[in-house]
């Protein structure tokens, strides 16, 4: 659409496709280096024990789909993109990877294959196989990145460094797989010049899509144990408002925005309270840009 502020995923996918696609989310079953031992037991400082994604647990990725699809979601739109959410989606072999994969390709319906995964967690093989599905699907992996600051990710445990998200994003480039970086606003001790020097960075990468998130406490986590010891304060809707407008206006215009608001699960969020009230984040960042005449990538 003409009058939006900055790309929205959903109209680049109607652009796309010629209609609404909507994601089906997938746990498949996956772990992390940074909880399996390989790399740490503890995972990163704000994530739960479920992972990003909050839905059941079911080993048969198939019936996820179907369910989906079966359910008054699969009503909803005609065609779908298989989401694999929880945790590392590339942390098997290769094998495995294939099998877990198709399993959720299973219907015509879908016609994309999205792959949440951390950086450390990409080789030259896994981009070599994704490939292979975009005969067929569109694909595109996901990426963790949270921020640029090294020292900052020693703090909140995430167990790579910025250079293997470089290396991932040049192994996927050389793949033509798109990319969609994920980044976290309000980490603990990070400021402005953290979030100006993360968002140069990207700017820096081949990318083709962004997450932007909040940083929210959920319960059993080291960050509540921060909280609760006053090592962390949660960021205002305010700040985190005034620290989106700063991404839009500085990143690529040709990058498509995929979220603007990370969704705690209400049930285990902690802080800030905000975060449950979606509406606030995305009719807050429109009206901004609307009352100062801003678009994505003025600044870039």
């Amino acid at each position: 659409m003409d009058n939006e502020r900055y790309n929205h995923l959903n109209s680049y996918l109607k652009k796309k496709f010629g209609e609404r696609v909507l994601k089906i989310c997938i746990d498949g079953g996956f772990t992390c280096p940074n909880r399996d031992g390989t790399k740490s037991n503890s995972g990163c400082i704000f994530c739960s024990e479920r992972g990003s994604g909050d839905h059941l647990r079911t080993t048969d990725i198939s019936l996820q789909v179907k369910n989906h699809l079966e359910s008054y979601r699969g009503a909803r739109a005609n065609k779908f993109i298989a989401y694999f959410q929880n945790f590392s989606n590339t942390y098997d072999s290769i094998e495995n990877l294939r099998k877990k994969y198709n399993a959720a390709l299973i219907d015509e319906r879908i016609v994309g294959l999205q792959i949440a995964t951390r950086p450390d967690c990409i080789t030259e093989d896994i981009a070599r196989l994704l490939s292979e599905y975009k005969e067929k699907y569109y694909v595109c992996v996901e990426l963790g990145l949270q921020t640029s600051n090294d020292d900052t990710g020693l703090l909140i445990n995430r167990c790579y460094s910025s250079q293997d998200f470089s290396n991932a994003v040049k192994i996927l480039n050389k793949y033509d797989i798109d990319i969609v970086a994920h980044i976290m606003i309000g980490l603990p001790n990070e400021n402005l010049e953290d979030l100006k020097n993360t968002v140069n960075f990207l700017n820096s990468h081949n990318i083709q899509g962004l997450k932007i998130h909040s940083t929210y406490v959920v319960s059993n986590t080291k960050l509540e144990e921060m909280l609760i010891n006053s090592e962390y304060s949660p960021i205002s809707l305010e700040h985190y408002l005034e620290s989106l407008v700063y991404v839009i206006t500085h990143i690529k215009p040709s990058i498509i925005i995929h979220r603007i608001s990370g969704d705690a699960p209400k049930n285990i969020l902690v802080a800030p309270s905000w975060n449950t009230h979606k509406k606030l984040v995305l009719n807050g960042i429109d009206k901004i840009l609307k009352e100062r005449n801003l678009y994505q990538g003025m600044y870039f």
